[in-house]
């Protein structure tokens, strides 16, 4: 029995008002699938490959990689050249850092924690602010101040410049002790009830201030200090 292969998908072949592009035009990027998009993306192939066979691998190299593509992954592609990739990552890259918001509401302090891996083994403590909106996702993650050894300093007006500009309907404050002990020092404490305050006054409340080590983290919220 002879499995029927499908014939590879030419843009020439499409009439012309669903060709990707063509089909952007009229409706918007949102009306194309992802496979679509990677077509618009490419824009044609070679005399060996067509678009949507180039579209097909690249498609399979994102979910197989994900965030952590590489250059090397997109050129080792077939009928891929060294700056149709790069455009491509160079695409992604730009997306990521300035289109894709966090939908995940940070409704837990593990999905906080989660989000905060890269100050955990910092030398120096480090305060972070994260701007949420009306539903608790993230719009924003900002160091604000970089301390010392056991001791970090901000002022009001440092923390909520920012989460002011990003119209914030709360945000989440945190920093690290690199001592290893999640236990909060007066300064901490002290630093808490200032900001606390502070964002009753602006309308932005402070949801949670935790504090972070290498392997423990300690929630203000949970043991009832906000």
């Amino acid at each position: 029995m002879l499995l029927h292969v499908p014939k590879p998908r030419r843009i020439k072949d499409i009439p012309i008002l669903e060709r990707p592009r063509e089909k952007m035009k009229l409706r918007g990027p949102a009306a194309l699938s992802d496979f679509e998009l990677l077509e618009a993306m490419i824009g044609s192939g070679n005399g060996r490959i067509n678009v949507g066979q180039i579209a097909r691998q690249v498609r399979t190299t994102l979910h197989k990689y994900g965030p952590d593509m590489q250059f090397d992954n997109l050129k080792d592609i077939k009928g891929m050249s060294e700056a149709r990739a790069s455009t491509l990552l160079a695409s992604f890259e730009l997306a990521r850092r300035h289109l894709v918001r966090d939908v995940q509401p940070l409704r837990t302090v593990a999905d906080t924690v989660a989000r905060l891996d890269e100050i955990r083994t910092k030398s120096q403590e480090h305060l972070v602010v994260l701007s949420l909106d009306g539903g608790l996702r993230l719009i924003e993650k900002r160091v604000i101040t970089i301390g010392t050894l056991d001791s970090v300093l901000a002022h009001p007006r440092e923390v909520f410049a920012d989460p002011i500009a990003d119209r914030a309907a709360s945000i989440i404050i945190a920093h690290n002790h690199p001592s290893g002990l999640t236990a909060p020092s007066t300064k901490d404490r002290n630093l808490t009830i200032q900001l606390a305050a502070a964002g009753q006054l602006l309308g932005i409340p402070i949801r949670d201030h935790i504090i972070l080590t290498k392997t423990e983290a300690y929630s203000f919220r949970q043991h009832h200090l906000l």
